[in-house]
């Protein structure tokens, strides 16, 4: 038997935290609920996919200790649905959970705590790092669009997560952009490498804090295993090679501009109304102090924009997929973008301006 009484907004937050991550529908039911553990002073939240497992602890006073499992996203919505402040009791015995408040009450199925198909911890997690929650979300974020999805290329569908020494090192890529970013670390961490699978970097990236508080990280051969404040989030390790990143990342571009990135961006999204729908390509042509950006469609329609920059390159006529410029120019946080062309035929190096722990590099196109 399993009793929890506390305020709704105590143990709302922990659910949340870790329902991200549960499937809506699963070959194994028990997958779909979260295992619940009341113990001395607290309340553990645990979810799994087999893949990905998050931990959220709740402090709390006054329960029975005890497990069980229930549907996660149902008893999340009921929880939802209530006043923040609103009194909650969660009552669990034989296969049903009360919950109550008020005068409200929910009778849910349960299945037993030891059915749960929890995943072990690896006893080889030895390489053990530590940095700023705020660094390590804002390198994911700077990466994580470049994501494959559903590659059959596996170790694509992840982020590379390298540390050398006293430098961690994330990159992701699709095949046809990559994106670079890099955090110094304190100490020297000798040189280890993990692809994340992508459902791990989508809920870092949302549960990490805009803080300096540290998140503890251990690595090891098969799994990472990331904590910090509450939270407990342990991870597979994609099987595969990852590419040579540094090969793909141009060095030696003469044709350099620096672009106003919120202008640019927004000349963009106006001349996307009419790109193709399949294969969103837009023309960007580089002229003495000119550029031009130009998307056509089947039907024959056009739209161009200009922009008037600061230009003295050769003359350029490169097709890009739009949505991969628009990516990068929605996740940067920078004023101007620095672009590094070759020719035609050559991917282009996007940079912010006087910093090297950012490098964004996208194919051309024929159009």
């Amino acid at each position: 038997m399993l009793k929890i009484k506390a305020a709704n907004e105590k143990i709302l937050g922990p659910l949340q935290q870790v329902t991200g991550i549960v499937e809506r529908r699963h070959t194994l039911p028990i997958l779909s609920n979260v295992l619940v553990t009341a113990g001395a002073g607290h309340v553990d939240f645990l979810a799994t996919d087999l893949e990905v497992q998050i931990t959220s602890r709740a402090e709390l006073d006054g329960q029975t200790e005890g497990a069980i499992t229930v549907g996660a996203r149902k008893l999340h919505d009921i929880l939802r649905s209530l006043p923040e402040d609103a009194e909650v009791s969660l009552e669990a015995k034989e296969s049903r959970m009360v919950v109550r408040a008020g005068k409200s009450r929910f009778n849910l199925q349960t299945l037993a705590a030891g059915d749960f198909p929890k995943m072990v911890e690896a006893k080889d997690a030895s390489r053990t790092l530590q940095l700023p929650q705020r660094a390590l979300k804002q390198a994911l974020s700077l990466v994580q669009f470049a994501m494959a999805v559903q590659d059959i290329r596996y170790y694509l569908n992840g982020v590379l997560f390298s540390v050398d020494k006293d430098m961690l090192r994330v990159v992701a890529t699709d095949g046809h952009r990559l994106s670079f970013a890099s955090q110094s670390l304190a100490g020297d961490h000798g040189s280890v490498e993990a692809i994340l699978p992508r459902k791990t970097v989508i809920e870092l990236i949302k549960l990490l804090g805009d803080t300096d508080d540290p998140v503890a990280i251990a690595i090891g051969s098969n799994q990472v295993r990331f904590g910090f404040g509450a939270i407990e989030i342990v991870s597979k390790i994609v099987e595969g090679k990852f590419p040579d990143y540094q090969k793909v990342i141009p060095v030696a571009h003469k044709n350099r501009v620096s672009l106003e990135r919120d202008a640019l961006a927004r000349s963009l999204n106006r001349a996307a109304i009419l790109s193709n729908d399949k294969i969103r390509g837009v023309r960007l042509v580089f002229t003495k102090n000119a550029l031009s950006i130009i998307c056509t469609n089947n039907e024959q329609e056009e739209a161009e924009e200009g922009l008037a920059i600061d230009y003295d390159g050769d003359p350029l006529d490169i097709g890009f997929n739009i949505s991969y410029l628009l990516d990068v120019l929605n996740h940067v946080e920078a004023d101007t973008v620095l672009v590094a062309m070759g020719d035609s035929n050559s991917s282009a190096l996007i940079q912010i301006p006087g910093r090297e722990d950012f490098k964004y590099v996208v194919m051309p196109m024929r159009i």
